[in-house]
């Protein structure tokens, strides 16, 4: 029951949001248990965003959020693959993208808790 949801301050093209709606579903396959068959993914772009005080550069804020917990070295991946595909698809260097991860002990879904 993965959801993962980016937040830019750039402009995301709709064949780019396609292209990284499938990274982010082949990402989410590095956690083990994870797969694209239950993934939500949100996209904001756009948004006023600053780092380091500035908004003069491309950045992104990415959630990724998880039933149950996973290792450290899963989520390092999922983090080099993340960076990666905002590099090549928005530009955006990887200096540039936190990612955040919350694995939840509860998450409900058709009704019903797991």
């Amino acid at each position: 029951m993965p959801m993962i949801s980016v937040k830019t301050n750039t402009a995301i093209p709709v064949d780019k949001e396609v292209i990284l709606k499938t990274k982010l579903g082949e990402a989410i396959a590095l956690i083990p248990g994870k797969n694209e068959s239950r993934l939500m993914i949100s996209f904001e772009d756009n948004v006023r965003m600053y780092f380091s005080g500035k908004n003069d550069t491309s950045m992104a804020y990415v959630e990724v959020d998880c039933l149950g917990q996973s290792t450290r070295e899963a989520y390092t991946k999922v983090t080099a693959a993340i960076c990666d595909m905002m590099k090549a698809e928005l530009g955006i260097a990887p200096g540039s993208v936190y990612v955040r991860y919350d694995e939840a002990v509860h998450w409900g879904w058709n009704g019903k808790n797991f």
